[in-house]
């Protein structure tokens, strides 16, 4: 099973971070919570740190854990792992995803999410 951590990042007008894969990538176009695979012996918020400086530039803190799902189809075992995240700073630079964007919780419906990062949209929209 691959185990992966995402971040659940609100800035403070209530906007959540969500970005979308990359043209080439797996799953390109669509939309996930960022973050990336847990190395070995990293927790899930070392990987948020990581992760998310390398791909998007930013500089986030984790907080506490959000939400476990297991995703499994035919080629795959995923284990995402979500935390919320604090914004600390850093001009966004994409360099595994096409796009980015701030979305309020009700607009979050509109995109089509990976499947491991359903469960969380729907959390999020439905208050957690």
């Amino acid at each position: 099973m691959i185990e992966v951590a995402a971040a659940i990042i609100e800035n403070d007008k209530g906007q959540i971070l969500i970005a979308k894969r990359k043209e080439g990538k797996s799953l390109a176009g669509l939309w996930e919570f960022p973050g990336g695979k847990i190395e070995k012996g990293e927790t899930p918020q070392a990987c948020i740190v990581r992760e998310l400086l390398e791909e998007m530039n930013i500089t986030v803190t984790p907080g506490e854990l959000f939400g476990v799902n297991e995703f499994v189809d035919k080629t795959v075992q995923i284990r995402l792992i979500a935390h919320k995240a604090t914004y600390i700073g850093g001009q966004i630079r994409l360099v595994d995803h096409d796009e980015f964007f701030w979305a309020q919780r009700d607009e979050l419906g509109q995109f089509v999410f990976a499947p491991a990062d359903v469960k969380f949209v729907e959390m999020l929209r439905h208050g957690a």
